[in-house]
């Protein structure tokens, strides 16, 4: 049987085209496809050839009401890896974002981010 690999990642933001913009400038990702979706809904899809993050908003999309850690089936969040840490933490700063949570052990260095709809997003750099 060949390896399975994730493919994408879909969630509800706020606004896909914002979300998008800051994905693009922090990982230097590109918009694969966006468009209608779900009747009245947009999404934008950005990533790279192999795999990409699906972003996706109704007109009416409400805000979250409970920790995603203590909600079954909540996003607690997604992770990036990445060639040069530093760069990408200064670049999630630049974007006005904090980097907390940095940790350094086997097999890799990393830290966090919440995105303006609180999404957490993990960065990892493998040694």
């Amino acid at each position: 049987m060949a390896a399975a690999r994730l493919e994408h990642v879909n969630m509800t933001v706020s606004d896909p085209k914002a979300t998008a913009a800051w994905i693009e400038r922090i990982f230097d990702w590109k918009i694969r496809w966006e468009g209608v979706g779900m009747q009245t809904g947009y999404t934008v899809h950005i990533g790279n050839d192999d795999s990409y993050v699906a972003l996706f908003s109704f007109p009416e999309t409400t805000e979250a009401k409970d920790d995603s850690y203590h909600t079954k089936g909540g996003l607690n969040h997604w992770a990036v890896v990445v060639d040069d840490l530093d760069d990408v933490e200064n670049r999630v700063e630049a974007e006005g974002f904090t980097a907390i949570n940095h940790a350094d052990y086997e097999p890799g260095r990393r830290f966090y981010f919440h995105d303006n709809d609180g999404i957490e997003i993990e960065v990892v750099q493998y040694d």
